[in-house]
């Protein structure tokens, strides 16, 4: 199952060019063309970085509901002039709230 469309879909959700994206996972923004047209799978490694710098889960890049997709994109924010070193930060942070949130849902059932 390719996660494709999803990608650029989040990618652009948050204000990101392929380039900004590529120089944050440290590859080539062919690379992460290929990705996102899905002529390469992503690797699992890549997905985790990108779920962190978006703010959603893995399976969200594969979910095929529109609906589902779009409540995702209400979360993505759009942030600009940021070194990679900002961007980091930023995806750490996303990563640690995603966390929260999960076991807060978890807690609560």
């Amino acid at each position: 199952m390719k996660s494709t469309n999803n990608l650029k879909a989040f990618r652009d959700a948050s204000g990101f060019t392929q380039e900004r994206v590529a120089s944050f996972l440290s590859i080539e923004r062919g690379t992460l063309s290929n990705y996102e047209l899905g002529t390469r799978e992503t690797p699992l490694p890549i997905l985790i970085e990108l779920s962190n710098l978006y703010g959603v889960d893995i399976a969200d890049f594969y979910e095929t509901d529109p609906e589902k997709v779009k409540d995702a994109l209400i979360c993505s924010f759009r942030v600009d002039d940021l070194t990679d070193e900002n961007l980091k930060d930023v995806a750490n942070f996303k990563d640690v709230v995603k966390s929260y949130l999960k076991m807060n849902y978890i807690e609560h059932q």
